[in-house]
């Protein structure tokens, strides 16, 4: 009974998943939004971090070291959530420039390991990455509107449908 129960509440939560994924693809912007804001209040609280382990960081140099850095994760912080659009828009140009270098990673690798079965697929992703960090980047600032949101919600819908399909294979096994 409550393995069913599990599992219920796994397909359900994989179902919301999907469902906020497929409305952040619908208003990229407004998912954007939140991710920056997101990012903004994940700061505020590393800074707090930092300026409470400035306290216990074993020595006047570190203890700055530990606030300065507490000082710069809260004024970014603040950047985000007082400028969610503009930290939006720096956000889009980190994404462009970490998909490239993805992709030269992944190139990397498939040509290490090319000989071997299936590592077509890295090349494949490498170029795909490839490409859509230089759409991100080519059309920024403008790509900012609608990139974070839509690569977010296509994240939501692939983690919902990933886990709705591992409920459905669970169930299947309990049979």
């Amino acid at each position: 009974m409550a393995d069913q129960q599990t599992g219920r509440w796994a397909a359900l939560m994989a179902v919301l998943f999907i469902v906020v994924g497929f409305l952040a693809i619908g208003e990229p912007v407004v998912a954007g939004l939140a991710v920056a804001l997101l990012v903004g209040w994940a700061l505020i609280v590393g800074a707090i971090g930092h300026v409470v382990g400035a306290f216990g960081a074993g020595g006047v140099g570190r203890g700055l070291w530990q606030a300065l850095t507490g000082v710069a994760y809260f004024v970014g912080g603040l950047y985000f959530i007082t400028h969610p659009l503009l930290g939006l828009t720096t956000l889009t140009i980190v994404l462009a420039i970490v998909l490239f270098v993805e992709a030269m990673l992944e190139l990397i690798l498939y040509w290490q390991t090319r000989v071997l079965p299936g590592s077509g697929w890295r090349l494949v992703n490498a170029l795909v990455t490839a490409l859509l960090a230089i759409l991100v980047w080519a059309h920024w600032p403008s790509s900012s509107v609608w990139a974070i949101g839509t690569l977010v919600g296509v994240n939501l819908v692939m983690t919902g449908t990933t886990g709705l399909m591992l409920a459905s294979a669970a169930k299947r096994i309990q049979g």
